[in-house]
């Protein structure tokens, strides 16, 4: 219906009520109308109707949607007619000098019943018959605080949003068996696979915004025992920006399920590291890489250099920052292979960054196990070439991103992560800049990790591999990774090893089962299938190791692990005459040196 339409609507009936309720105050107390009488009822009858539409325009009652009526709405009705029939009493005492205060009193009841009654009666009808049009499925809202209250209102309005709210699971005692909204808190959070049966839910949606990640997990295993799907309610300070809507659920994620919060930055130390510099990021194309250079954004840089091997990468995350940042921030892409020393050199020298995040690596522990010599190359003379530049031209601080793999590694990869940290370490001994190692574990969307793996593998329908049953692995985010990296470059002062409390690892199998979960599907389904441990990996990862143990955080959940004297000579003996041995010969001798074990390698075998 028109505005227009709608309005003259509105007038003519409140014009009815008003005439109806004035003639039925005057005849109730007297319903034998004399002339004097009379001459009052038209005089009141006139006054209300102006005086009502005045007043009804002043706060308007014809604006409003009376489908989302209220009690603020309900309080502008009251206003406006009591005022209209104050008006009324004045027009009463200039034209007869008295006031029919009992006449006034039954017409403000009518008044107030009728036109409240016609506002409200339409939102009951639209919430009534209207809604039922809508076939909607059957939730409940886990959560009966402020922001699940907020949600239900939000559902009950909203004949679009698809969902019935039947049912809350609350762990508070005090509210089980209360009515929030007409929809009863059933139990608590350990109830909710009984709850979802005995009501035939379909989807469940957590709606509580403030829960940690621990508190998350614990939720979404009851969830998980039933078929339904379930979400999660957006954050209270995203709905009060206006960024979404309290009915927009997004899925309940893996990074959801690790049982950890995330670690808080240190804003200042950081800003006071990065803001207005020059920041080079090595390996700026790749997943870790690419999010550092998000993150070293927000701190406005003065300059930041992208530095990869693949164009196309490194085209990638440029165009995504310049279309963010061009105007704050002087982005520079440079395609560099850091096995290339006399390129790595010139680029140091000719920008000068005060710090250096280097992420270049090769990650993929099967694929260096087939490919010893580049492991070698890219992970220990890589990292050898971009730290001696930035030691040569007063770099101010170099992050190397290292990984869980390095301690007491079992496989190529670790063992060539393990002799990077050795080099950075010695060289930090006798140099002006701060040389310091961040290890972490798998990162969850990372090129090469699980999660994409698995997802691809469930779309296809199955079976989801897993090496195998107890494999367990530590687990972070992307964004988590990276702001680990920047922490550590402000916490640096030379030789460290940063590790993150990582929590409790996770089994590989279960991160699939929820995975599978999360997609819609039930384990059945899709199947698992366990395909045996590869070449090089462990059942179970580290982040130190005995002889690296200090007690002591030097920042909430960020711990430094103790330096370990390694013979720098046989480091050294690597580098040189990489090219000259075989294969198998490199990785025994990675493995050795990395474990600090005895050189016992027969020379034959070079």
């Amino acid at each position: 219906m028109s505005y227009s339409k709608r309005l003259s609507l509105l007038i003519g009936l409140d014009s009815l009520i008003v005439l109806f309720s004035v003639y039925i105050g005057y005849f109730t107390l007297n319903p034998y109308f004399d002339y004097y009488n009379l001459q009052m009822l038209v005089i009141s009858s006139l006054s209300l109707l102006i005086s009502h539409h005045v007043f009804a325009f002043i706060y308007r009652l014809y604006h409003k949607a009376w489908e989302y009526a209220s009690v603020g709405e309900l309080m502008t009705i009251v206003k406006a007619v009591t005022f209209s029939i104050a008006t009324t009493a004045v027009v009463q005492v200039v034209a007869n000098g008295h006031i029919y205060v009992r006449v006034l009193f039954i017409t403000w009841l009518l008044h107030m019943c009728l036109i409240g009654g016609t506002r409200f009666s339409w939102r009951m009808v639209r919430d009534r018959y209207m809604s039922s049009q809508v076939e909607k499925k059957r939730a409940l809202i886990i959560g009966a605080g402020s922001a699940g209250t907020m949600l239900v209102r939000q559902l009950l309005k909203n004949n679009d949003s698809g969902l019935q709210p039947v049912a809350f699971a609350d762990d508070d005692p005090n509210k089980q068996k209360l009515q929030i909204y007409g929809v009863t808190v059933q139990g608590k959070t350990e109830n909710i696979a009984e709850i979802v049966e005995a009501h035939n839910i379909d989807n469940i949606i957590i709606a509580i915004p403030s829960l940690s990640k621990h508190e998350i997990q614990r939720i979404y295993q009851e969830c998980s025992k039933t078929e339904a799907k379930t979400k999660i309610m957006p954050m209270i300070e995203d709905i009060v920006t206006g960024k979404i809507s309290v009915n927009q659920f997004r899925d309940v994620q893996v990074e959801d399920l690790l049982g950890r919060d995330p670690v808080e930055l240190d804003i200042q130390s950081i800003s006071k590291k990065v803001t207005g510099k020059t920041i080079l990021v090595t390996g700026a194309g790749g997943s870790i890489g690419s999010e550092i250079c998000r993150q070293v954004c927000k701190f406005n840089p003065r300059k930041l250099l992208l530095l990869g091997h693949g164009e196309n990468s490194i085209y990638t995350i440029d165009m995504e920052l310049r279309n963010k940042y061009q105007k704050e921030i002087e982005i520079i892409p440079v395609i560099a292979d850091v096995q290339d020393r006399h390129r790595i050199f010139s680029v140091i020298e000719e920008h000068k960054p005060e710090v250096v995040y280097h992420a270049a690596a090769h990650k993929h522990v099967p694929l260096m196990e087939y490919n010893p010599k580049e492991a070698v190359k890219n992970n220990v003379i890589g990292t050898k070439n971009v730290s001696e530049a930035a030691d040569t031209f007063g770099v101010s601080t170099f992050v190397l991103v290292s990984t869980d793999k390095a301690v007491n590694p079992t496989n190529v990869m670790g063992s060539t992560k393990r002799i990077a940290e050795m080099f950075i370490q010695e060289l930090d001994k006798h140099s002006q800049t701060n040389f310091v190692a961040v290890r972490f574990g798998n990162v969850l969307g990372s090129r090469g990790s699980v999660i994409p793996l698995f997802k691809k593998q469930i779309q296809a329908g199955g079976p989801v591999t897993v090496t195998h049953p107890d494999m367990t692995r530590y687990f972070m985010t992307i964004p988590e990774a990276s702001r680990l990296v920047m922490q550590a470059g402000a916490l640096a002062r030379g030789g460290e090893i940063f590790v993150l409390d990582m929590g409790e690892p996770v089994k590989i199998v279960d991160l699939a089962e929820n995975l599978i979960k999360l997609s819609g599907y039930t384990v059945d389904e899709i199947g698992i299938k366990f395909a045996g441990i590869r070449p090089g990996e462990k059942m179970y990862e580290e982040l130190l190791g005995e002889n690296e143990v200090h007690k002591d955080a030097v920042f909430p959940k960020i711990f430094i692990g103790k330096s370990v004297e390694v013979e720098y000579e046989r480091v050294t003996k690597l580098i040189e005459n990489h090219d000259s041995y075989k294969a198998d010969y490199i990785r025994e001798y990675v493995l050795n040196l990395a474990n600090n074990k005895s050189e016992k390698i027969l020379e034959t075998a070079k």
